[in-house]
This record gives C-alpha cells, sequence and structure tokens, in this order.
C-alpha cells in the first residue's frame, strides 16, 4: 500500500464528501416536498458521516484533513447550483443532485483501485454502497418528474395556421 497515494486518495473523497454534503443542504434549502426533501437530507447526513469517517482515516495515516480545503475546488456538479436560477424546479435540483452524486461515484471507483488495507477497503466499500443507494433514490425522484423543458420564443408566423 502506497501511503502517500493512499492519503491524497482519502483527501479527494473527503473533499468530494464535504462538497456533496453542501450540495444536498442546498438543493434541500430550495424544495418543499416531503418526500424529495428527506431523501436529500438523507444524502447530506450520509455525505457528513463519510466525512468524518475520512478525517479518521487521513489521521490515522498521519495527515491533516484539512489539507484538502486548501487544494483546488472540487468539481462534483454540485457547483452549477449558483449558476442556476433560483427558481428551479424539483427536477432540476434532483438532475443535479445525481450528476454530483455521479462524480462521486467515479471518485469512489477510483479510489477501489488502488491497494488498500482490508480495513480501509471495507470502509470506502460501505461507504460506496451507501452511495449507490442515495443515487438510486433521487435517479427514481428525478423519473417520476417530467423532463425539463427549455422555453422557446414562438414565431408569429407559425402561429397563424
Amino acid at each position: 500500500m502506497n501511503h502517500e497515494v493512499t492519503l491524497a486518495m482519502l483527501k479527494d473523497l473527503l473533499d468530494t464528501s464535504n462538497e456533496g454534503a453542501r450540495g444536498f443542504a442546498l438543493a434541500a434549502q430550495d424544495n418543499r416536498e416531503p418526500g424529495v426533501v428527506d431523501v436529500l437530507t438523507d444524502g447530506e447526513a450520509f455525505c457528513r458521516a463519510a466525512a468524518i469517517e475520512l478525517q479518521d482515516q487521513v489521521r490515522l495515516l498521519g495527515g491533516t484533513p484539512e489539507d484538502g480545503a486548501a487544494r483546488a475546488p472540487v468539481h462534483r456538479g454540485w457547483i452549477s447550483f449558483k449558476a442556476v436560477a433560483i427558481t428551479r424546479d424539483t427536477k432540476l435540483i434532483l438532475e443535479e443532485c445525481e450528476r454530483g452524486e455521479d462524480y462521486a461515484k467515479a471518485r469512489y471507483d477510483e479510489a477501489m483501485k488502488i491497494e488498500l488495507s482490508e480495513s480501509l477497503r471495507a470502509i470506502l466499500d460501505r461507504q460506496y454502497q451507501r452511495l449507490l443507494a442515495i443515487h438510486s433514490r433521487v435517479r427514481i425522484l428525478r423519473n417520476r418528474y417530467p423532463a425539463t423543458e427549455i422555453p422557446r420564443a414562438v414565431s408569429r408566423r407559425h402561429d397563424a395556421r
């Protein structure tokens, strides 16, 4: 097991989890539908718990979890929340959450390719399975809403028919 590679991977997952917690919290603030809010708050709680567990693992390897905050911004997908209009609808919120979870899944997939101790692999595998469950719940909810439509200007020529 390469100590430095493992530490860097843990910090990457820590950053991803912290960004996910912020993204789910923001999504929950912007949504008032009970079933949707429950999934979003579960996602936030999972990400926060995963971050705490990852911080502990970073410390066990002699690292400092705060190092991750000084690195380049995480491009998880949650960042695009800031670019979407305030009047986002539930489907758009769920699409952003799903995009963020897609990024997180990719980060975990990469992490699992690294040579890890059995105990660390078990932690990451458990977190990954929970991430998949939340991702699935978000996708199921997203699929319940009609396709997002982008309004188009209607030409008067076509209206005269």
